[in-house]
């Protein structure tokens, strides 16, 4: 286990058992996003009103998946169904203010454990620990062929 490639692997792992929660914060227990609903809203926060079809191929998940994810978190007031506002005959899931409001409380409380956990961390041991996982994310996403939006940053067709 002596490889970097080991290493990175069991760690990857340790790190997803953090997830979720992903620092946990007393009091806000039942208030909290699941990971599909976070990850769902993040996408449409940044993208837009998403289809069905659009959400599968944003997450290479099956219709069947996300109509489950979708209806619940329409259920829990976080999206809503619009016609597509290009004229498509799709119809579109747009974040609710609820969802809106919900998603950003979720991100500071994430950021904030953040802050806590990297307290004792330089700004340049933060700041390249940020561009190690983009880049490890951004090559993911590239062998996969599904590019992730990252604000300020159009999603790019795969190569």
């Amino acid at each position: 286990m002596n490889k970097p490639t080991h290493l990175i692997e069991y760690e990857t792992m340790l790190l997803e058992r953090h997830h979720p929660p992903v620092f946990p914060r007393a009091g806000h227990e039942g208030c909290r996003l699941d990971r599909s609903a976070y990850t769902l809203l993040s996408r449409i926060q940044l993208e837009g009103p998403m289809s069905i079809g659009q959400l599968s191929e944003a997450f290479g998940l099956d219709a069947s998946t996300l109509n489950r994810q979708t209806s619940a978190m329409t259920r829990a007031g976080l999206v809503e169904r619009i016609p597509d506002p290009e004229g498509g005959a799709a119809r579109k899931f747009r974040i609710t203010p609820e969802g809106e409001h919900r998603l950003t409380d979720e991100r500071a409380a994430n950021i904030r454990g953040l802050e806590r956990v990297l307290a004792g961390w330089t700004p340049e041991e933060v700041a390249v620990f940020a561009a190690c996982l983009r880049r490890f994310n951004t090559d993911i996403e590239r062998l996969a062929g599904q590019p992730w939006p990252r604000p300020g940053h159009p999603v790019t067709s795969p190569a």
